[in-house]
């Protein structure tokens, strides 16, 4: 492995500054992987003044847009040509499969190439003025230092989304990934540097959110706090970022509703709501697991599911005959069988699932088997709750205005999906369902082009299309007098 596995401070490689270090761990058989830094408070003070100095010599900032457009590109194509060691590390990080990981590089580097492309677009606006001899400019320019803290789950995917426009757009940065996560996070940044990003501009600090994450979120030189992760981290982080009000974009998970009405393409609707909840094993903030089905087809559709699920092959995400990886952690698999052992004292029936596999080769790993529940209700703590995990709730409905309700009822409004042949039918479901995402017969597409984030609980603000490079900028009007003159009320 050619990985440094060092935090990048300054334009430089370092351990941290007390000498602690962190085992990153394969979920799937436990071996240690790597090992990195352990960062803390003192490390993230550093990094937090290498960008604060970076920003405000202005040397960034000041780059012209296109060439800095020119630098993102060519972190997308140093992406393109180290796909297979990425992939690699993520794969041997998260324990999912291969394919996937390979799948996710292709996404990343979509992702950098889309702000690369918008970095000199936004040459601001001229806006009519009621001052005669005037001009009244609208410009966008830089937040100043963003601090950015990534999930577990898709380590790099979700460190594109911040640092491609950050960048783009003339922003200093401090990255902290997930603590069990880090590798490919280390070694995109090793590609910046290839690609000529100056000292000071990105820099990563690794260790545990608790530290590095609050020193992030409270100190009084970070700008823009941006979080992907749990709802109770992200008010936390909401209530340090008070300190000097700092701008915040927050994307904190969600319980999102699948609605399957009885004229929807059955088998479709069946595969793709598999795809939607064990992708990952579960482990996506937009997974389909709450599923919301129309009375009439529901024992069927069940019926359907659980036998699918049966065959489903559990791996190493290095086989490629693995249909679905390991949960992330020991402390994780833990949560989702605690999440299941709620559900059945709740009184929801256990249809397939709800243990750890028997197979003697993943005793190892950190797996858990796909499980379904039936004859859920929303006062329950499984539907109501994110469990993140392989586990999907079954809900009936009559009504189509019995479907909306249901979905709607949640804290969260990520994502959510309707299936049905009647397109009229499916617009008059969108119209009413709370969230920030709402697929029309699919589920989980994304693409950098289209805004991402959530309503209610779900978080703040947005990242991914032209939304998601606005978060990294601030408006300024500016007003020019082309002929002064003395007012003379004094």
């Amino acid at each position: 492995m050619s990985l440094k596995q060092q935090q990048y401070i300054n334009g430089k490689w370092v351990g941290s500054i007390a000498g602690n270090t962190r085992d990153i761990i394969n979920p799937f058989n436990q071996e240690v992987i790597a090992t990195v830094p352990e960062g803390d408070e003192s490390d993230a003070k550093v990094a937090i003044a290498a960008a604060r100095a970076a920003f405000d010599k202005g040397e960034w900032s000041s780059t012209p847009a296109s060439e800095r457009g020119t630098i993102v590109w060519k972190i997308a194509e140093l992406i393109e040509r180290d796909k297979e060691e990425l992939a690699r590390l993520e794969s041997l990080d998260t324990g999912k499969t291969i394919e996937e990981s390979r799948g996710d590089m292709d996404d990343i580097a979509g992702v950098f190439r889309y702000y690369a492309e918008l970095a000199d677009k936004d040459g601001g606006e001229l806006i009519d003025s009621p001052v005669a001899n005037s001009i009244s400019r609208v410009v966008r320019e830089p937040v100043g230092v963003c601090g950015q803290i990534t999930p577990w789950n898709y380590p790099l995917l979700q460190a594109s989304w911040k640092l491609a426009p950050a960048l783009a757009t003339g922003n200093t940065l401090i990255m902290k990934p997930s603590e069990i996560t880090p590798l490919t996070t280390i070694k995109v940044f090793e590609l910046m540097e290839e690609a000529g990003v100056p000292a000071g501009v990105a820099n990563l600090v690794l260790g545990a959110g608790n530290t590095v994450g609050s020193e992030l979120s409270s100190n009084m030189d970070v700008d823009l706090i941006s979080f992907t992760g749990g709802l109770f981290t992200g008010k936390k982080i909401m209530q340090a970022a008070s300190s000097n009000v700092k701008k915040l974009a927050l994307e904190l998970g969600g319980k999102n509703p699948n609605i399957i009405f009885a004229d929807a393409d059955f088998e479709t609707a069946v595969d793709q709501a598999l795809n939607g909840v064990f992708f990952h094993a579960g482990q996506i903030c937009s997974a389909g697991t709450r599923l919301i089905v129309e009375e009439s087809i529901h024992d069927e559709f069940v019926n359907a599911l659980v036998e699918r699920v049966k065959k489903f092959k559990l791996g190493s995400g290095f086989d490629e005959k693995t249909q679905m990886g390991p949960l992330i952690s020991a402390e994780h698999l833990a949560k989702v069988e605690k999440y299941v052992e709620t559900g059945i004292k709740e009184g929801a029936t256990l249809a397939v699932g709800g243990s750890r596999p028997e197979d003697p080769e993943l005793q190892k790993g950190f797996f858990y088997l796909p499980t379904i529940f039936t004859n859920c209700t929303t006062d329950m703590k499984i539907v109501q709750e994110e469990a993140f995990g392989p586990v999907m709730t079954v809900e009936k409905f009559r009504k189509e205005e019995e479907a909306v309700e249901l979905a709607n009822d949640s804290i969260y409004g990520l994502a959510g999906a309707v299936w049905t042949n009647d397109i009229v039918k499916a617009e008059r479901c969108v119209a009413k369902m709370r969230m920030g995402t709402v697929w029309i017969n699919d589920f989980n597409l994304y693409f950098p082009h289209a805004p991402w984030g959530g309503f209610k609980q779900s978080g703040i603000g947005r990242e991914l299309g032209r939304l998601g490079i606005e978060e990294y900028t601030e408006t300024k009007h500016i007003f020019q007098n082309l002929k002064p003159q003395p007012i003379n009320w004094f």
